[in-house]
């Protein structure tokens, strides 16, 4: 076997027997991003002496008896999105071209602490704002699976980059299905943990109340074995859950799923767009978890129709405000092309000349649209209006949890579509996260695992669906469908 052919867990087995080094390791995928790369677009930027740097001394330590644990020399890419110290984090904007931060994100701590190489940054959505990557301002991602498709988004960069064997595994952020829906796109596994249950301290914010970092990977396991490392409290995050939950990967040992109940949405299946493929893939999935022993139950979560219309409300208004302080004095890239003639204030036109410059179509239009829902009519109506709604959904899905484990259901209503699609059609690409918004919205748990194909041979994501802190369950469901799916998806051709 190749070792970029290697899952993490694999990797960590060997690095631990002495089998191959880290050294080793990182040098195999460094020659696998300069084979396909250019081809595929995953990666904003990578340091490769930085990188054999830290096998080395990783490598080092293990021979001398004192490696850090399990995951040291663990190469680990991250999202473009999540702070390093002395490195640029752009968030795929070019308002940010040139900014390096002075501090580590809690995630990137928690990586290096326990001896994970930080193995390049991943493209994405310019500010995680889209579905597609096709708004970064840096590059083009396309789809390992086929080229001529989009590898959804926010976390393209993240998804391709593990499908494409770049990256033995990834760190995406996830606001309205940013890790899910590039993950079922891409034939790759995506998770989005409980909000609270990883610190966001360090990630560049969308929208606060909504946002997760989350592990990208090749199988379950993988996911169970970074969300080990990176979960935990954080006095950083005042929305960080209290104390550290450990063994996710170890949970799955012996996973059995005899008896668990398991609720079906109509409201899932029925929405618009839903393509033939994508529907009998997932009701193969589930009938097979059925064969598994799990009790699968009709439910409703009937304010899900609700869910993309409150999620963009409330998701645009808090990126109005968070990026309200990128506007080139503080923070970003400035453009002072100024007329001293005009009637506009000098710091005005600064102002509009560096945001009109700096942000991207779909970052301005959202800024716009959260703008007007948080200025327009009395006492901020729209956003409060959508406060109560989020209420709705959350109950929802609480009363669905009093009688059901997990929830099953499709990530998304179609595949991976041709680039370009969405370009001049920003509804198209709004509701390709219509599935998984109301996650967010309730702030649980969620998951892709690869289920199938479409006729076109693109993978199909089935999403389980947890309660606050449900994790080891969701987890233990997606290893065993994994693990009996009897699921290979064909490699994909660079």
């Amino acid at each position: 076997m190749s070792l970029i052919d290697l899952k993490l867990h694999e990797a960590a087995d060997k690095l631990a027997a002495g089998e191959v080094t880290s050294r080793e390791l990182c040098e195999a995928l460094l020659s696998r991003v300069e084979e396909v790369e250019e081809k595929v677009g995953a990666l904003v930027s990578i340091n490769d002496e930085a990188i054999i740097t830290a096998a080395d001394a990783a490598d080092a330590r293990r021979a001398e008896g004192k490696a850090l644990g399990r995951y040291d020399g663990l190469p680990i890419t991250i999202k473009d999105n999540i702070v390093e110290e002395g490195v640029e984090a752009r968030c795929s904007s070019k308002i940010l071209d040139g900014l390096e931060h002075v501090y580590d994100s809690t995630v990137v701590k928690k990586l290096k602490d326990a001896g994970c190489i930080i193995f390049g940054r991943a493209n994405m959505d310019e500010f995680a704002m889209g579905s597609t990557t096709e708004t970064s301002q840096i590059k083009k991602t396309c789809n390992p699976h086929d080229l001529t498709c989009v590898p959804g988004g926010s976390s393209g960069g993240s998804a391709a980059g593990v499908a494409s064997k770049e990256f033995l595994g990834a760190l995406g952020s996830d606001t309205g299905g940013s890790i899910r829906q590039p993950a079922s796109f891409c034939g790759i596994v995506g998770l989005k943990p409980t909000y609270g249950l990883v610190s966001r301290f360090g990630l560049v914010a969308f929208a606060s109340s909504l946002d997760q970092i989350g592990p990208m990977s090749k199988d379950v396991k993988d996911s169970a074995l970074i969300l080990d490392i990176i979960n935990g409290e954080d006095k950083m995050d005042s929305t960080a859950i209290p104390g550290k939950i450990t063994d996710f990967e170890a949970s799955l040992n012996g996973a059995d799923i005899k008896g668990l109940k398991l609720g079906v949405p109509s409201e899932y299946f029925d929405v618009e767009g839903m393509e033939e493929d994508v529907k009998v893939s997932v009701e193969a999935a589930i009938d097979r978890l059925k064969e598994l022993g799990a009790e699968i139950v009709p439910v409703s979560l009937p304010n899900t129709k609700y869910s993309i219309a409150t999620y963009y409300v409330i998701a645009t208004a808090e990126a109005s405000t968070n990026l309200a302080r990128f506007e080139g004095i503080r923070y970003g890239n400035r453009f002072t092309d100024t007329d001293p003639n005009s009637d506009e204030p000098e710091i005005m036109q600064l102002y509009n000349e560096t945001r009109s410059r700096g942000f991207g179509k779909e970052v301005q239009r959202r800024i716009m649209l959260g703008t007007y829902v948080l200025s327009t009519y009395d006492d901020h109506k729209f956003y409060h209006k959508a406060q109560q709604v989020r209420t709705l959904i959350r109950q929802d899905f609480e009363k669905v949890f009093e009688t059901c484990d997990l929830i099953v259901a499709p990530v998304s209503p179609e595949t991976a579509f041709k680039s370009g699609e969405s370009t001049d059609d920003p509804m198209k690409m709004y509701l390709a996260d219509i599935l998984t918004t109301s996650v967010n919205l309730a702030g649980i748990c969620g998951i892709s695992v690869p289920c199938g194909t479409d006729s076109k041979k693109m993978p199909v994501g089935l999403q389980i669906i947890g309660p606050a802190l449900g994790e080891k369950k969701l987890l233990q469901a997606a290893y065993a469908y994994e693990q009996n799916s009897g699921l290979k998806l064909e490699e994909a051709e660079l």
